[in-house]
């Protein structure tokens, strides 16, 4: 157990420091401020002494040299069981330092709110990281509290061993210090990326940092651990149902990136990252039922998404149904209640957020990253067959297009009407995936006539074309770019087909 004599006290954020410095005065402990917090501290009736009477030394620079010192860092360097320390520390009068309580500069939270290069600069942080850093290193002496967050911890450790700490508790505390002094500078270091390179959101050197955690149940099996870095409660208020796991977080996330292709009011059901349902309909109980119609064995257990109002209506008739979670947007209050009928249905409130625009994978012991994939179909499409496309089936290749960009790769997508109809996802080959989905079409008899279909590749030979126009298929999509292009197009022309082309590929491996 350490006895706590002395404390250094230098916030930006005042809010949440007067109970655990109330605290420490009333304990009889001297406490050493700064600037602001001096004054602060002063203005509540709190004794400080300031730094400046210790290190003999003002504040310079407009306040950019404060506690950088060695009468300051001495004091919290300096080991109690080291004799040439000590030795040190009486030679130069220096007392030493027991605690140290900092809340740094809010560089992140400038950088949201302002462009203003001279302005973020500022806010970066040098005595503050320093002392955090030195107390970390000497735990074995120094309570560090790095975070806000962390003081009515530290209030109750102090309480409960009237003033003293032990040296788990400084360790602790040492570890949550270096988290915060990290987590720090990787954000300094990215906006400096964005200054070097300003031409790409992908750094040459990989840097990340995520302060949240969440423990998993399990992995994505249960014999694996699994855990979430981030914050969900960003994204979603979660309204009913038991907590997220690893694969209903992968599925989640796909569903998000689905969904927020259209701007229409939609609904999609998928299962292991594909959609096995989906429709776009002006009214939300048609986009429901068109959405199930698709494939009602695969929507069991799966998850569910709109980006319309749930009401009572559609609650009823999704209620029949054994689903895992349900996201949206807005849910009518007899709706809501109706779905949390059953207690471990996870029901999900979107909020008005969008997702990260990169994306990380790791592989061979490093990470891959690359920009997502947001390119939309609907711009430079070119119509290269002779059969020109309507107005409606340009509407359902784009709509097929987006439902098919998110699907496994090899991809085909067969719709009709702003309804996905057939799907054929994670094939090794494209004419298995165009098979898979026409099964999937005619096991629930949904009618190809007219249908359109989309494919995430290009075609390498005409026989997915071939296969699709027996079927009655009118219209195809696709990237192109294949030295065989002009085979399938020619099979279009000669066949009644309208083909179109995006010249942009959407691979999902």
């Amino acid at each position: 157990m350490k006895k706590i004599r002395k404390v250094l006290i230098s916030v930006y954020n005042k809010s949440g420091i007067l109970p655990i410095a109330s605290l420490l005065d009333e304990m009889g402990i001297t406490i050493i401020s700064t600037g602001g917090t001096q004054k602060f501290l002063e203005k509540h009736n709190i004794p400080i002494s300031p730094v400046e009477k210790i290190t003999e030394y003002p504040s310079i620079l407009g306040g950019r040299v404060k506690t950088l010192h060695p009468k300051i860092f001495g004091g919290i360097l300096g080991r109690s069981n080291n004799q040439s320390d000590q030795l040190d520390l009486n030679k130069f009068n220096i007392s030493s330092i027991d605690m140290i309580i900092i809340d740094l500069y809010p560089f992140q939270e400038t950088l949201i709110n302002t462009s203003n290069h001279a302005e973020i600069i500022e806010k970066i942080d040098i005595g503050g990281v320093s002392l955090i850093r030195a107390a970390a290193k000497n735990y074995q002496d120094v309570f560090v509290i790095s975070c806000l967050e962390d003081i009515n911890l530290a209030i109750q450790l102090i309480k409960e061993k009237k003033g003293e700490t032990t040296i788990k508790d400084r360790l602790l505390f040492a570890q949550k210090a270096f988290v915060t002094t990290s987590h720090y500078e990787v954000a300094i270091s990215r906006y400096f990326d964005t200054q070097i390179n300003q031409s790409t959101i992908l750094p040459a050197t990989f840097k990340n940092s995520i302060l949240t955690s969440h423990a998993l149940r399990y992995g994505e099996n249960p014999h694996q651990e699994g855990i979430f870095y981030g914050d969900i409660t960003k994204l979603f208020d979660q309204l009913n149902g038991k907590s997220l796991s690893y694969n209903n977080l992968l599925d989640v996330d796909a569903a998000i990136n689905l969904i927020d292709e259209f701007s229409t009011i939609s609904f999609g059901i998928l299962k292991h990252n594909n959609a096995c349902g989906f429709a776009s309909n002006k009214n939300i109980t048609t986009a429901w039922k068109q959405a199930l119609e698709g494939d009602p064995i695969s929507a069991f257990g799966g998850v569910l998404i709109t980006n319309g109002t749930i009401n009572y209506k559609v609650a009823k008739d999704i209620n029949k149904l054994f689903f895992e979670i349900i996201i949206a947007p807005k849910f009518e209050k007899k709706a809501l209640e109706l779905l949390k009928s059953k207690k471990n249905r996870i029901i999900l409130r979107k909020k008005k957020t969008t997702l990260e625009q990169v994306s990380f994978r790791t592989v061979l012991n490093g990470v891959l990253s690359q920009q997502k994939d947001y390119v939309t179909d609907n711009k430079n499409l070119e119509n290269v067959s002779k059969l020109k496309v309507s107005k409606a089936q340009m509407e359902d290749l784009i709509f097929a297009s987006k439902i098919c960009k998110h699907t496994k790769s090899n991809a085909i997508v067969l719709a009709k009407n702003k309804q996905l109809i057939g799907s054929g996802c994670g094939q090794t080959s494209r004419v298995d995936a165009l098979q898979h989905a026409i099964k999937k079409a005619k096991q629930f008899s949904l009618d190809m006539n007219n249908a359109v279909m989309a494919s995430d590749a290009f075609f390498p030979f005409p026989d997915c074309v071939e296969i699709a126009s027996k079927e009655g298929i009118k219209a195809v999509i696709q990237p192109g770019g294949s030295k065989n292009d002009q085979l399938s197009i020619d099979y279009c022309n000669n066949n009644d087909m309208a083909m179109v082309v995006t010249k942009k590929r959407h691979f999902k491996h």
